[in-house]
C-alpha cells in the first residue's frame, strides 16, 4: 500500500446537489422487489444450479411473495433458454409474478430472447450496455454519442419484435449499465433517448434501472445521483426509477436505503446478498430492516431458517454466522452485560404482556423470522450472572434469587475458562448441580423426620441421623416450621454460625411430574460480607427446603475453611 500522499486512487466525484431532500425523508411504504438470484446470483456461482435447482429456488421465491423475478439470460445458453420455455410451457408461473430476463443491445440475441418469452403471460425484457468511462475507453473504445447509439438501436430491435409477443403484457426496461460511475447527466441523457424510442405512457411506464455495478463511493454519494437523476428527468411520470446496488465498499444496503428516500421505486437484490465479487444487495436486509420500523415489506421471512436452508442447499453457498437476521450468531449473547440486559427485556415482555417490542440488544423479535430464544443467550467464560440465570430459567425452570446470580455466574465462568470454550445449557446446569444440589460435606443428612404438632401449628420438631466431617451423629431442634427447627438443631450441636437471610421456593414443572425448587441464603455471624446460596430439588416441599440449609450451610462451611 502507499503512504500520505496517494496517488494511485483519487476521491470520487460525485454530482452538485446542495439542495438535496432525501435526508429529510423515511422510508414510509415498501418498494417493488425484484429478485435477480436466478440470473445475478446465479452466475456468480461456482457451480451454477441445474434447471431443477432452479425450479426449486424459484417456487421458493413466489413463496416468500416476490411478484417480479429475473428468471436468467435466455440468449446465453440452450440452458437458460430451455428453463424459460419450462416454465412456460408448464405454467409454473403464478398469474399475478412477472418473469424478467436479461438480454444485451445486440440483434441475435434480442432475437433469441423474443423467442423464449413467447406465450408467457406477464414479462419484464430488461435491456442493458455499459456506459461508465472506464467501460467507454477500454473494453468498448466508443466515444458517448456511439454508446448511446448502441442503447439506442437495442430498444428499437426490441420495439421492432414486441408484435411477436401479442398477448403478452410486456414491461421494457433499460439499464446504464454502471450508472455508479457514468456521468449522472450523460446517463440521463442515454435513458431519454432510450425512452424516446419506446414512449412509454403513465399508464404503462418503462423501468429505468440505476445500478451501482460496483460501489465507488459512500452511500450519501448514490442518493444524490438517484435524487438528481429524478430531479432532472423529462417524463418523471412515465418511469419506474430503480435500484440495483452491488457491495465493493461493504455499503449496499445503506446504499439502497438512502436512495429510496431520493426517490426511487424499486429494489433489485438476491436473498443472503449472493453476486459477483463482495455480491449483490441482500433484500432481506432491507426488508426486515423496514419491518423493524413498522414498514410491512410485502415479502415474507417468517421461516427465514428454512428459506436459509434452501439457498445453501441449491447455492452451495454458506450463510455467515454474523449475517444479520439469518446468521447462527446473531440472536447470540456473550457479553455478560448483554446477556443481563436481554434477559430483564424479555422478562418485562412476558410481565407488561405488551405488543411493542422493547428488548435491549434484540432490534427484532426473533420468533418473527422463524428463529428461536433457545440460543440467544450462549456462556463462555466472558458471560455475566444474568446469561447464565436466563439459561437455567429457560432450560430448566430454575428461577435464581437475583442475588444469587453472581455466585452461580462466577463458577459456570470458572468452569467456560478451564475449558476453554463455551458451555452448552447441560453444561452449565451440571456446574450448578455440582455446587449446590450434589454438595453432601461436611453435613449429609442420611435420613430425617419432622413432626408437627397436633394442637400447635408452630410447635415443629425435627430429628435426623447425620453423618457430620466423617462421624455419624443423631440431631434434634425444635422450631415453628421445618428449617427453623432444622436450624435449632445446627445450633444445639454447636455447629451454627451462620444467620437466616433469605429464603425462595417456587415450582419447576407442571402435573405430577412437579417438583419444588427451594433457594436458602445464609450470612457468616458476625459480618456482612460472607453470605452463601444453598439450593435443592425435590418432589416434596418440606424436603426441598431442608436439604436447601443442608446446601447452603455446606458451601459456608467450605467457604469459612
Amino acid at each position: 500500500m502507499q503512504h500520505h500522499p496517494i496517488s494511485k486512487y483519487r476521491p470520487f466525484s460525485g454530482v452538485s446537489l446542495s439542495d438535496r431532500t432525501w435526508p429529510d425523508k423515511q422510508i414510509s411504504s415498501a418498494p417493488i422487489w425484484c429478485s435477480v438470484d436466478l440470473r445475478d446470483g446465479n452466475q456468480a456461482l461456482a457451480q451454477p444450479m441445474s434447471v431443477e435447482e432452479k425450479l426449486e429456488f424459484f417456487d421458493l421465491l413466489v413463496g416468500v411473495g416476490f411478484k417480479q423475478i429475473e428468471i436468467g439470460f435466455p440468449s446465453a445458453s440452450d440452458t437458460e433458454f430451455a428453463f424459460t420455455r419450462r416454465l412456460i410451457e408448464e405454467q409454473r408461473i403464478p398469474d399475478d409474478v412477472t418473469i424478467q430476463v436479461l438480454v444485451q443491445c445486440r440483434e441475435h440475441l434480442i432475437e433469441r430472447t423474443v423467442e423464449s418469452l413467447i406465450g408467457a403471460k406477464s414479462v419484464i425484457i430488461h435491456v442493458y450496455n455499459s456506459t461508465n468511462p472506464l467501460q467507454r475507453d477500454i473494453t468498448f473504445n466508443k466515444d458517448k454519442s456511439e454508446i448511446k447509439a448502441i442503447a439506442v438501436q437495442g430498444a428499437q430491435w426490441i420495439q421492432n419484435r414486441l408484435p411477436r409477443l401479442e398477448g403478452t403484457s410486456v414491461i421494457l426496461q433499460y439499464s446504464p449499465e454502471s450508472f455508479s460511475d457514468t456521468e449522472t447527466e450523460y446517463a440521463l441523457e442515454v435513458c431519454e433517448a432510450v425512452l424516446d424510442v419506446w414512449q412509454p405512457t403513465p399508464e404503462r411506464p418503462a423501468i429505468l434501472n440505476l445500478p451501482a455495478t460496483v460501489e465507488w463511493a459512500t452511500p450519501n454519494v448514490h442518493a444524490d445521483q438517484i435524487e438528481w437523476f429524478c430531479r432532472h428527468m423529462k417524463r418523471r411520470d412515465r418511469a419506474i426509477i430503480s435500484l440495483h446496488t452491488h457491495n465493493d465498499r461493504g455499503t449496499g444496503t445503506a446504499a439502497t436505503e438512502l436512495a429510496l428516500m431520493a426517490g426511487a421505486d424499486r429494489v433489485e437484490g438476491t436473498l443472503f446478498g449472493n453476486g459477483e465479487r463482495t455480491g449483490n444487495l441482500d433484500i432481506i436486509q432491507v426488508a426486515l430492516n423496514m419491518y423493524t420500523q413498522g414498514v410491512d415489506p410485502g415479502l415474507d421471512f417468517s421461516d427465514l431458517p428454512k428459506i436459509r436452508n434452501l439457498y445453501e442447499k441449491v447455492t452451495r453457498m454458506s450463510v455467515h454466522e454474523r449475517h444479520p437476521y439469518a446468521g447462527d450468531l446473531v440472536f447470540t449473547a456473550f457479553s455478560g452485560s448483554h446477556q443481563d440486559a436481554i434477559k430483564k427485556g424479555m422478562d418485562r415482555m412476558q410481565v407488561d404482556e405488551q405488543d411493542l417490542w422493547r428488548v435491549p440488544y434484540l432490534p427484532i423479535d426473533p420468533e418473527d423470522i422463524g428463529r428461536s430464544y433457545d440460543a440467544i443467550i450462549r456462556i463462555n467464560s466472558q458471560s455475566g450472572k444474568g446469561g447464565v440465570a436466563f439459561i437455567l430459567e429457560q432450560e430448566f425452570g430454575l428461577e435464581l434469587p437475583k442475588k444469587m446470580h453472581p455466585e452461580v455466574g462466577q463458577l459456570v465462568n470458572l468452569r467456560a475458562d478451564s475449558l476453554s470454550r463455551e458451555l452448552n445449557a447441560d453444561e452449565i446446569y451440571a456446574v450448578f448441580q455440582k455446587a449446590y444440589l450434589d454438595i453432601r460435606e461436611p453435613l449429609r443428612v442420611t435420613q430425617y423426620a419432622v413432626r408437627h404438632s397436633s394442637s400447635d401449628v408452630d410447635d415443629v420438631s425435627f430429628e435426623a441421623d447425620v453423618i457430620f466431617k466423617g462421624e455419624q451423629q443423631k440431631i434434634s431442634g425444635k422450631g415453628n416450621g421445618p428449617i427453623s427447627s432444622l436450624v435449632n438443631a445446627i445450633e444445639r450441636q454447636g455447629w451454627k454460625d451462620f444467620q437466616l437471610l433469605d429464603y425462595r421456593q417456587h415450582a419447576v414443572g407442571v402435573g405430577s411430574g412437579t417438583r419444588a425448587a427451594c433457594y436458602i441464603n445464609l450470612g457468616k455471624s458476625g459480618t456482612s460480607d460472607c453470605s452463601v446460596f444453598g439450593a435443592a430439588l425435590d418432589s416434596n416441599t418440606e424436603a426441598a427446603s431442608i436439604y436447601a440449609v443442608i446446601s447452603a450451610f455446606n458451601r459456608l462451611q467450605r467457604l469459612s475453611g
